[in-house]
């Protein structure tokens, strides 16, 4: 048997064991991409290797093949990327504001760690917490621009290490693009996603470098010391989306009428914000972040439920994205 096709099993006998009805032929298919008379010959070698498995027919005629008390699959070894991963839907979903999805999963995730010893999941979470360093828990629901996975991955040695990463990029301003050695120390994640460095070449001050604008990136095997005051949740912060910038910084007012109020009330515009409810039933939303144009785009979607009461360049913004005058694309 080759070694890919034993990992395959030893996967299907996870999630027997780990779901109530088992694992069924469809389920096989979608979870290792096979075709139905595929599906069917590993269900045979898994029955095969697992004398312990159980067969049951759903009403709707639908075979289930289950596994219960598999020792040897208790003493899987914990991924690293695995327990990252959990870690940043935890987090994500906290931001998100569902609360009960936070709550029920980091319950699995401390269940899911106490079963392994210390040792295993000391690097599990070393490896987790570099990961959520580097998503900088700034990841924004909605429409997103793809990223290439080498770029990712890539980074993602950068900032175990840290490395120097050297970019081929074209800002607004250059004609043509051009090599960069940049620090790499975060990623923020949202309409479109930011690579936070500082760049060697310049004044090492963090600058936003677009995903999109990145035509090449290379690791090197440069070292550099990370900033440890460098918090990529207070620096993301400083945008209503994944922009920030220091000529848009400042307060941001915005009254939702009493219609809109109770819908408004329930969103988080801005990690800081804080919210009044004013006399005549109308809410009043504050905190203090850049990216009007960002702004602009969502408030748009409110029509005239609302108001913006500053900065006036927002105001001025919002009213020609109405009229369609903003042609600066997502």
């Amino acid at each position: 048997m080759s070694f890919i096709k034993a990992q395959q099993l030893y996967r299907m006998a996870e999630m027997a064991a780990a779901r109530r009805l088992g694992i069924s032929m469809r389920i096989v298919m979608e979870e290792f991409d096979v075709e139905e008379r595929t599906a069917r010959r590993m269900l045979r070698q898994f029955e095969d290797l697992f004398p312990g498995v159980q067969t049951s027919d759903a009403d709707d005629r639908r075979r289930w093949w289950s596994l219960t008390d598999v020792p040897y699959i208790q003493h899987r070894v914990l991924k690293e990327n695995e327990l990252a991963a959990l870690d940043l839907a935890i987090r994500r979903a906290a931001r998100d504001g569902t609360e009960g999805e936070a709550k029920a999963l980091e319950t699995a995730r401390d269940r899911l760690v106490a079963s392994y010893s210390r040792p295993m999941v000391r690097g599990a979470k070393g490896y987790s917490e570099i990961l959520l360093l580097a998503n900088g828990f700034a990841s924004r629901p909605g429409p997103t621009r793809r990223v290439p996975e080498d770029y990712l991955n890539l980074l993602f040695t950068a900032f175990r290490r840290p490395t120097m990463v050297e970019i081929v990029y074209q800002g607004v301003r250059d004609p043509e693009p051009r090599k960069r050695l940049v620090e790499p120390h975060a990623v923020i994640v949202g309409t479109r996603h930011y690579l936070i460095a500082r760049d060697v070449d310049a004044d090492l001050q963090y600058r936003q470098f677009r995903f999109d604008r990145i035509f090449e990136m290379r690791g090197t095997i440069q070292v550099f010391e990370r900033d440890p005051d460098f918090d990529v949740e207070r620096y993301s912060a400083q945008g209503f989306g994944s922009f920030v910038s220091d000529a848009e910084q400042g307060p941001v007012r915005w009254r939702f009428s009493p219609s809109a109020a109770s819908e408004a009330r329930d969103f988080v515009f801005h990690p800081n914000q804080e919210l009044t409810e004013l006399d005549d039933g109308s809410l009043l939303v504050e905190f203090e972040a850049s990216g009007w144009l960002e702004m602009a785009w969502h408030l748009v979607k409110w029509g005239n439920a609302v108001e913006v009461l500053d900065p006036p360049e927002l105001r001025n913004m919002l009213e020609r994205v109405k009229r369609g005058e903003v042609e600066i694309l997502p």
